[in-house]
């Protein structure tokens, strides 16, 4: 597990002081200072920061919050970019208007030797090299942030793919994860804004998420369940995983000599058919949502290969998405809704699906949800573009403060992904009138016969347990009341601010008397001529006085950098 703390105590913090301070001074470069100043943390800035120049600082204040944003995770590497990119597809978790810009952020890394790969192999694997592969290419086919692939040939001829994990990289997320906490600990303790979207609670769900994609054994996993899934299907291919030369970070795999679907010109002097292509293309994601539950999330072009024959090859599976079978039918329900216009179940339908604080007004939920569909109603089905539609959706619901799961945005942004490269390979393409027959098999799933047994079965099941529970909870609940153990407890917020001014004026009111006595003091050995004499003042006085100038300086220095006498 990655050892992620919490990194308020100052002494862990200080341990990495250098990458600290790497951190904060390119947040300050890209024009976040005013966060060095409210969180009280500009003791760990290096002197030199105004060395950024004036041009420089004009350039950055014409870029939006969202793209600095961007520039800061690319310029802090793996961690900082892996972060953006996770939550890129989490809307429950940051504003609509950074799910775009951090969607653009890409791995811009060296590869590591081979040397190391080398020495990460044969300690994983336990054996030498040459013991494993065959021949084994030193040049990486590429590199990434987690780690880089290689291509090689197993003893027995077989052509892999061997993933291989970063040296050290679980030791660099850790130290930049305990970094990411503390910030987010001190956002949430010093600004109010931050205390509802609790960043520190981002910061542990991205280490959760980031734990599983080190992993590559849960890569694997998931490959191997996704080959099963398709196992009768003659127009998908799913590499195949090599166990025996596979650990949590060497990953062994088919290797794939096939044609990019973004290579529009190499598919046509192939021979192979586009349209074919698009239409099975749109038919394995959406056999993936609406029948399997679990689905490839991130089907862009550079994951997604041709074979001869039209057939289908995803790769990379470290992110994936899974929605479960009443998350199906109420995403049906909405859209069945929506073409219906009937805003009152489409309101409700979108409640269920979403997570929220507060429950929002829903007359005005339903008439802005009438005019989202008012804008799609009389455009014909292939005018209608999904992203587009996922973009004005995702500012409706952040509008009423509405929260969508991961899983199912990422579903909704797969759908959009495949469709974009569809009309690429067939400007005909109409994902909608793809995609109707599996949403209506999914409507009219729940009515069959075996179904509806089951339902009431298990709601009968359900009935009799809660009318066997209650009267012991509720005897419980009396005699926790009578024993004087039931507890209301008061939480009140919006106090940090208050108790941290309060916290520095008692501290400068301390400051000011430890001087005022200093000053007394020394003031009282000089008339007394207490020895030791310098120049017939006593040295003691002399320094008194000094050590209260200083104090007194530093003291008025404080005052000014905050603005305030």
């Amino acid at each position: 597990m990655l050892s992620i703390r919490k990194i308020g105590v100052i002494g862990r913090t200080y341990r990495h002081l250098n990458r600290y301070r790497q951190i904060l001074t390119v947040f300050f470069k890209y024009g976040f200072g005013d966060l060095v100043d409210v969180l009280k943390i500009e003791h760990y800035l290096e002197i030199g920061l105004q060395m950024i120049s004036r041009k420089q600082r004009r350039q950055i204040e014409k870029l939006t919050r969202a793209e600095r944003v961007r520039m800061v995770l690319e310029e802090l590497g793996p961690t900082f970019v892996k972060c953006g990119q996770i939550l890129s597809t989490r809307p429950d978790l940051i504003p609509v208007e950074f799910i775009d810009e951090l969607s653009k952020l890409q791995d811009h890394v060296p590869s590591f030797p081979y040397d190391s790969v080398r020495q990460i192999i044969e300690s994983e694997l336990h054996r030498p090299l040459e013991d494993i592969f065959r021949t084994f290419d030193i040049q990486p086919l590429a590199a990434a942030s987690i780690g880089q692939v290689h291509r090689a040939e197993l003893k027995d001829g077989k052509d892999v793919a061997v993933k291989v994990q970063r040296p050290h990289i679980r030791k660099t997320i850790e130290v930049d994860l305990e970094i990411m906490l503390h910030l987010a600990s001190l956002m949430e303790r010093h600004l109010e804004e931050f205390q509802v979207s609790r960043p520190a609670r981002i910061v542990q769900e991205f280490a959760r998420t980031l734990e599983k994609e080190i992993d590559y054994t849960i890569e694997a996993s998931h490959m191997e369940r996704f080959a099963r899934q398709f196992a009768d299907n003659s127009t998908v291919y799913v590499p195949e995983v090599f166990r025996d030369t596979s650990t949590g970070r060497v990953l062994t795999m088919e290797y794939i000599d096939g044609v990019k679907v973004s290579e529009i010109d190499r598919i046509d002097q192939e021979g192979l058919d586009r349209k074919i292509i698009t239409a099975r293309g749109a038919d394995l994601i959406l056999t993936q949502i609406f029948d399997h539950g679990f689905f490839h999330a991130d089907p862009h072009p550079g994951n997604i290969f041709i074979l001869a024959d039209n057939v289908i090859c995803y790769l990379d599976f470290g992110m994936m998405g899974s929605i479960d079978r009443q998350t199906r039918e109420d995403f049906a329900d909405l859209i069945f809704s929506v073409v219906r216009q009937d805003e009152p179940v489409a309101a409700e339908m979108l409640l269920r699906l979403t997570e929220y604080d507060e429950k929002p007004d829903l007359r005005i939920l339903e008439r802005d949800l009438a005019d989202f569909t008012g804008q799609y109603l009389y455009l014909r089905l292939k005018d209608v573009q999904m992203e587009k539609l996922l973009q004005q959706f995702l500012g409706l619901i952040s509008r009423h403060r509405l929260q969508m799961p991961q899983n199912l945005f990422l579903m909704m942004k797969a759908l959009a992904t495949v469709e974009g490269l569809g009309l690429v390979l067939d400007p005909d393409f109409d994902m909608t009138k793809q995609a109707t027959p599996f949403v209506k098999r999914v409507k009219m799933a729940r009515y069959h016969p075996k179904r509806v047994a089951d339902n009431l079965a298990k709601s009968g099941a359900e009935f009799a347990k809660l009318m066997q529970e209650i009267p012991g909870e509720t005897r419980e609940i009396l005699v926790q009341m009578k024993r004087g153990k039931i507890k209301i407890e008061f939480e009140h917020k919006g106090l940090e601010p208050m108790m941290s001014t309060h916290d520095q004026i008692s501290n400068r009111l301390s400051f000011s008397l430890i001087i005022g006595a200093l000053i007394i003091g020394s003031a009282l050995i000089v008339l007394s001529k207490t020895p030791p004499l310098l120049f017939g003042i006593p040295l003691i006085g002399i320094i008194g006085f000094v050590a209260a100038a200083v104090m007194g300086l530093w003291l008025l220095v404080a005052i000014l950098k905050k603005g305030r006498l």
